[in-house]
């Protein structure tokens, strides 16, 4: 991951199946995804279908002509691995997790689909990689998280990432509950991305896109297609290069808003806080001859073109104090001006707060 995570996005774009067993396509698709600047790109492995689902399911002899050899899928490693992207392995199958491992292939995180979000044979299988794992939770209780997380962590698994965000076409607004990702980081400590889903002709996706960003979440997840519009499997929420290019300038900008939380002024802050010309100025309400004592009624505040080195709060402290030379009306009263001794303010004498 990024490690200025405050500042700097980390967005992966997922290929899903929109490749539809093209490998070209794929290929074409790591080019020009490699070419937008992002961080990570996702692809979904599948080798045993017959392991993922029934024969009866509506879409089995569809997936079954979308699916890559391993020595494809070699290939295809390597191509995203020259555009130096980070490289997640999403798998649909026991046997994709145990070619990630026994190849030893150099990938950034293995995700675990929600669909297998409790599914023992995963999760036992995914224990065995040596890397982060993340934890695709939508549509997931938070028992149904706690089991995964406690399976992996019993399984000496600490590199978790939680994945939130699920698939709902049209996107209802309300549903995405973008205040949940803070509950369920805070419940389990552990770090949170958002997988967006929005329809991609959604006036409002780069905006809904980037929303997490705003509330501090550097994660994003979004489906990518070469095609914007056109159907192919899951199109309605997968964005072209133009739109991407939108959610990756804005997601920067989201950030740096964000920040890092530091309590401490920033050097802007701080000029912004000038004593004189932003902040009012303690200034002479009279001229004051040398040797007065100063009291409330011969001080007052006003912005200035000089700076002071009095500050706001001080005006106190300084009643009681003996004019030096004599001041001006509207003079900015510094310590050059004044006899100052140091005292411990006693709130007492200026309240009856007792």
């Amino acid at each position: 991951m990024t490690k200025n995570m405050q500042e700097s996005p980390y967005i992966i774009a997922e290929t899903a199946y929109n490749h539809e067993g093209d490998i070209q396509y794929i290929y074409r698709m790591i080019e020009e995804i490699g070419s937008l600047e992002l961080q990570a790109i996702k692809f979904h492995l599948l080798f045993n279908l017959d392991s993922y689902m029934k024969k009866t399911h509506p879409l089995y002899q569809t997936v079954k002509h979308w699916m890559f050899t391993e020595n494809q899928w070699d290939e295809i490693f390597a191509s995203a691995a020259k555009k130096k992207l980070d490289i997640i392995a999403l798998c649909d199958d026991v046997e994709s997790i145990n070619y990630i491992i026994r190849r030893k292939k150099k990938v950034y995180a293995i995700e675990l689909h929600a669909t297998s979000v409790n599914d023992h044979f995963m999760l036992s299988e995914i224990a065995k990689f040596d890397g982060r794992i993340i934890i695709s939770v939508g549509g997931s209780s938070i028992n149904d998280i706690s089991y995964a997380v406690d399976f992996l962590k019993h399984h000496g698994k600490n590199d978790i990432l939680l994945m939130y965000g699920f698939q709902s076409y049209p996107t209802v607004y309300s549903d995405i509950n973008l205040a949940k990702m803070r509950a369920i980081q805070n419940l389990f400590h552990l770090p949170i991305g958002y997988a967006d889903h929005t329809g991609f002709d959604d006036l409002n996706n780069v905006v809904i896109s980037v929303s997490a960003a705003f509330m501090g979440f550097p994660i994003l997840e979004k489906h990518f297609t070469l095609d914007p519009g056109k159907e192919r499997i899951d199109y309605h929420a997968a964005v072209g290069k133009k739109q991407m290019v939108l959610i990756r300038d804005l997601m920067k900008i989201a950030l740096q808003v964000y920040g890092n939380g530091q309590i401490a002024l920033s050097d802007s802050e701080k000029a912004y806080g000038n004593v004189g010309p932003m902040k009012k100025a303690i200034i002479a309400k009279r001229d004051i001859k040398k040797g007065e004592i100063l009291s409330l009624e011969d001080l007052w505040f006003k912005r200035t073109p000089e700076e002071s080195t009095i500050q706001q709060k001080q005006l106190l402290q300084l009643l009681g104090c003996k004019a030096k030379v004599d001041i001006k009306k509207d003079d900015v009263i510094d310590f050059s001006l004044i006899e100052y001794k140091f005292k411990t303010l006693n709130l007492d004498t200026f309240t009856n707060l007792k």
